[in-house]
């Protein structure tokens, strides 16, 4: 993914709300899992980590990646953005 798709993306998710927020828990295989089936009817996933979460969320974002097949579009703050192409049902078109 180059810089102009992900600034695409994070245009795109500046005006989404987070689909999940991850608590004290952290990372934990049910989140795992929530994420994945979210990215069935969704490219682009917005998550919060709240403040409780003792996790560092660039960290925890590259776990994620890593664990979905998806790919860290940005990371700032307590806020995660993800993207994973959906080739059945397309909705987003990169530039």
């Amino acid at each position: 993914m180059n810089s102009k798709q992900r600034a695409y993306l994070r245009s795109l998710a500046s005006n989404m709300d987070p689909e999940f927020q991850i608590g004290k828990n952290c990372l934990t295989p049910e989140v795992t899992e929530a994420v994945l089936e979210c990215f069935n009817t969704h490219e682009l996933i917005k998550l919060n980590v709240l403040k409780n979460c003792a996790d560092d969320p660039k960290s925890m974002a590259q776990t994620l990646a890593e664990r979905t097949g998806s790919v860290v579009v940005a990371v700032t703050g307590k806020k995660i953005v993800l993207y994973k192409e959906n080739k059945d049902n397309k909705k987003i078109e990169l530039p």
